[in-house]
């Protein structure tokens, strides 16, 4: 029963919630409003708070020696167990490529992130690593 709502000069099609497909000409994602910036105190491994649908987490300089995973926890209000988190290496290393960053575990309110030196020799760089909530029912 779409487009019968009137929302001004558009209508609002009332059969999206729970659509099978949803298609974008423009930009699909989060307003500045949603978005914050973290940034870990002591070392790679410490946890950090931020609660926003998406944002960047400044890692801490600490060294990474080649070949060796690190994994924080990002404590999050906003994350359910149902969520899908994507991660996205945006700034802060020298090469490019020198890393791998992924989400290994997902529970309410909270995600493990794990970051990779993949590089060869060892690393100390303030690696920024975006994030971004997919919401799941």
């Amino acid at each position: 029963m779409g487009n019968t709502k009137s929302i001004g000069i558009a209508y609002s099609d009332q059969d999206i919630s729970g659509a099978d497909t949803i298609l974008s000409g423009g930009t699909l994602g989060y307003t500045t409003a949603a978005q914050g910036t973290v940034t870990q105190a002591t070392s790679k491994s410490t946890a950090v708070t931020l609660n926003a649908s998406a944002g960047r987490i400044t890692m801490n300089n600490a060294s990474l020696a080649t070949a060796t995973n690190v994994t924080f926890t990002l404590n999050n209000s906003l994350i359910s167990a149902n969520d899908t988190i994507i991660l996205t290496l945006s700034s802060g290393q020298t090469t490019p490529g020198s890393y791998n960053c992924f989400a290994n575990a997902l529970g309410t309110g909270t995600v493990s992130i794990t970051l990779r030196n993949i590089s060869g020799g060892t690393l100390s760089e303030a690696i920024v690593v975006n994030f971004a909530i997919i919401h799941c029912a």
